[in-house]
C-alpha cells in the first residue's frame, strides 16, 4: 500500500529529514538526532508536522448525545472554546481509541483521533449515529502543527491578535494566524512543556510553516520529529494507542478512570462499573530503572524471584533524567509506587522500582 504524505512531505525531505512509515504515512522521524530535538523542546521551541491526525465534524441536534455515547468523558461540562480528552470503548470495555473533544460551537464538534485509527473510528462512531447529527471526516482537508516548548508563546505571538498567553489548558480560540482566518489556535500538546497545536487548511500549510519559522528564529525554533515525541510524551507517562492502551485494555487498567465518568451513559458503562466494583487484576504503572539499562516494549517485568508479573508497554532512555524509563501493566499487588520489579533484558534481570507519574517535572 502507498504511503501517504502530509501538505508538508517535500519540506520535511529538504530539511533532511529521515523519514518513515507511521500509521499510514510518510512521516519525519529525525532532522538532527532525537536528544538534540527533545532538548529543543524541553527548553526553547519546536515544531512537530503531525497532519497524520485524524479529524472528524460532529454536528446537529443530537451531537452531544452521539458523543455522549461513544466516550467515556462528560461532554456536557464543556464550554465553546473548551477541549476535553477522553477515550471510545468498545463493547468489552477495551479501548476503541483515545481522542479530543472539541467544542466549536453549540451542536458543533471537531473529535482528533490518532492516525492509526482513522477509518476504525470512523466506522465505529457511524455506528451508533442516529437522528439529527451529521458527521464529516475533515481528516484530509487539515494540517496540525504542534508548536511546544516554553517558548512558544514568544515564537508565534507576533503572527496573530489572538492574546496567547490567555489561552489555558485545554482551550482554544479560533482566530487569524499568519494571515490565514478561522485557525483553531490550542492549549493542547502531547510534551508536557507547554505549548499549542494549530489546525491550518492544507492549501495554507506551506505558508503558515514558514512563517511560524520566520517569527521563531530568534528563539532558536527548530523542527522535530517522531523521535522525540515519543521520549517527551513517556517522560510525561502519556499513553500512545497501540502501545500502552488497545482494544484489550480498559480504562480503569490503563488509570484512565479520571476520564471515565459513570455519571452518564456510555459503550459498556456496565461492565467497566461492575470492573470497578470487583477491583482489577492489573494496572498501567510507571517503573524506572536502578540498574542501567534500556526497557523496550515486549520485555518481560518479572518479580524477584523471577516470575512473570507483566510486560512492557513502552520503553526508553530518558533524555531529561539520564536513566531508563517505562510504563507496563503489572499484577495489581506489584502496581504501588516503590515496588521494586525486574526487567528481563535478553535473559538478564535489572532492578527497576515503580514510580508515580509524570516522570519529568518541568
Amino acid at each position: 500500500m502507498e504511503l501517504k504524505k502530509t501538505a508538508l512531505h517535500d519540506k520535511h525531505v529538504a530539511l533532511g529529514a529521515k523519514m518513515v512509515p507511521f500509521a499510514g504515512y510518510n512521516m519525519p522521524v529525525r532532522y538532527s538526532s532525537d536528544l538534540e530535538e527533545h532538548k529543543t523542546v524541553r527548553e526553547g521551541v519546536g515544531v512537530f508536522d503531525v497532519s497524520h491526525m485524524g479529524e472528524f465534524m460532529v454536528r446537529g441536534a443530537e451531537a452531544e448525545l452521539l458523543i455522549q455515547l461513544v466516550t467515556t468523558n462528560d461532554i456536557s461540562k464543556l464550554k465553546i472554546g473548551q477541549a476535553q480528552y477522553s477515550c471510545m470503548t468498545n463493547l468489552e470495555g477495551g479501548i476503541v481509541d483515545d481522542l479530543i473533544v472539541y467544542k466549536l460551537a453549540e451542536q458543533e464538534y471537531m473529535l482528533v483521533v490518532n492516525a492509526s485509527n482513522i477509518e476504525k473510528d470512523w466506522n465505529w462512531i457511524s455506528r451508533f449515529a442516529r437522528g439529527n447529527v451529521q458527521l464529516e471526516n475533515i481528516s484530509d482537508q487539515l494540517s496540525l502543527f504542534a508548536v511546544q516548548g516554553p517558548k512558544a508563546i514568544e515564537a508565534l505571538q507576533s503572527l496573530t491578535n489572538v492574546k496567547l498567553d490567555e489561552i489555558a489548558f485545554y482551550h482554544f480560540v479560533k482566530g487569524t494566524f499568519a494571515g490565514v482566518p478561522d485557525v483553531i489556535i490550542s492549549g493542547t500538546g502531547y510534551t508536557g512543556s507547554g505549548g499549542f497545536e494549530l489546525y491550518v487548511p492544507n492549501e495554507a500549510a506551506e505558508h503558515v510553516w514558514d512563517k511560524i519559522f520566520e517569527a521563531g528564529q530568534a528563539w532558536g525554533i527548530k523542527p522535530i520529529g517522531l523521535g522525540a515525541r515519543d521520549t517527551l510524551r513517556l517522560e510525561m507517562g502519556y499513553c500512545l494507542y497501540g502501545n500502552d492502551i488497545d482494544d484489550t485494555t480498559s480504562p480503569l487498567e490503563a488509570r484512565l478512570g479520571w476520564i471515565t465518568k459513570f455519571s452518564k451513559e456510555f459503550n459498556n458503562a456496565e461492565g467497566l462499573k461492575l470492573q470497578k466494583e470487583q477491583g482489577i487484576s492489573r494496572q498501567l504503572s510507571a517503573f524506572k530503572m536502578i540498574d542501567r539499562g534500556i526497557p523496550r516494549q515486549g520485555y518481560e517485568l518479572v518479580d524477584a524471584e523471577g516470575n512473570p508479573i507483566g510486560k512492557v508497554t513502552s520503553g526508553t532512555q530518558s533524555p531529561s533524567l539520564g536513566y531508563g524509563i517505562g510504563m507496563g501493566y503489572v499484577k495489581k499487588e506489584w502496581s504501588q509506587p516503590g515496588s521494586e520489579i525486574w526487567v528481563d533484558v535478553r535473559g538478564r534481570r535489572l532492578k527497576a522500582e515503580v514510580v508515580k507519574l509524570p516522570f519529568y517535572q518541568g
